[in-house]
């Protein structure tokens, strides 16, 4: 099988963004990865090309920092290389009390949460207009639901992803560009670790909500939650999510 469709996947290095690359891959989607470790995608880069055989081309850039979307966007451009599909996987969160966080943190994550997706997003629709299709996938969150407290900037974030997400669903419908919100609770990623805690109890696998993610964007499904457990947790009332989510967040970023 060929396919000659591109797809762009920024944090591809690892967790849900590495396997979504492996789905993808497996597809014959050539493929288009960003990350900040020029050395992971390499190694990412040369192990899919090799057993996939499709043409992978990597981009190095840290998108917590200021134009690091536009970067992307013109190195994509300079290569000639056409996007039909976009995921903006990359995300960071930090567990911890509000008002105790380092402000930089706060900065990350809005910078990497919402800037960056938000610019990235903007830049490639014009180019799928030209195309006259595309399809975009954003990696939100079951936190987006509710409030968050003890990791009240992530969440907070995730709910702009939501929101910007459902409302380009409807805009770009009549374009033949579809948008898909991907909401995953928890899941065994580095998320975790970087974000200061253990591993939820019952968290997925990368692998699977990766498999969710792929087959809901081929649907051109407007939200995906995978596991039966999260699609209950989003339609729960949210004052009751948001104190389970403050003994939980606080019980795992203390163990």
């Amino acid at each position: 099988m060929v396919n000659n469709d591109t797809v762009l996947i920024t944090g591809a290095s690892s967790g849900i963004g590495y396997e979504l690359a492996e789905v993808f891959a497996s597809k014959k989607y050539d493929l288009v990865l960003v990350a900040r470790s020029t050395e992971k995608l390499k190694e990412i880069s040369d192990q899919l090309s090799k057993k996939y055989l499709i043409k992978v081309f990597i981009i190095s850039e840290d998108l917590t920092k200021e134009n690091a979307a536009e970067t992307v966007f013109q190195k994509v451009k300079n290569n000639n290389i056409k996007v039909n599909i976009l995921v903006n996987n990359a995300g960071a969160g930090k567990v911890g009390l509000f008002h105790q966080m380092d402000a930089s943190e706060d900065y990350k994550m809005i910078q990497l949460n919402i800037a960056s997706l938000t610019h990235l997003t903007k830049l490639f629709i014009s180019e799928m207009m030209e195309q006259g299709s595309g399809k975009i996938m954003n990696v939100a969150s079951t936190g987006a639901y509710s409030p968050g407290p003890f990791i009240a900037t992530y969440y907070a974030t995730k709910a702009y992803v939501l929101s910007l997400s459902e409302a380009l669903y409807k805009e770009l419908k009549p374009y033949n560009i579809t948008v898909t919100t991907l909401c995953p609770g928890a899941t065994k990623t580095n998320f975790t670790k970087n974000a200061g805690k253990k591993d939820a109890p019952g968290a997925m696998e990368a692998a699977k909500v990766a498999r969710c993610g792929y087959e809901g964007l081929m649907k051109n499904k407007k939200l995906i939650v995978p596991g039966l457990i999260n699609k209950i947790l989003i339609r729960l009332p949210k004052n009751l999510v948001s104190t389970l989510n403050f003994k939980s967040q606080k019980n795992l970023a203390e163990k």
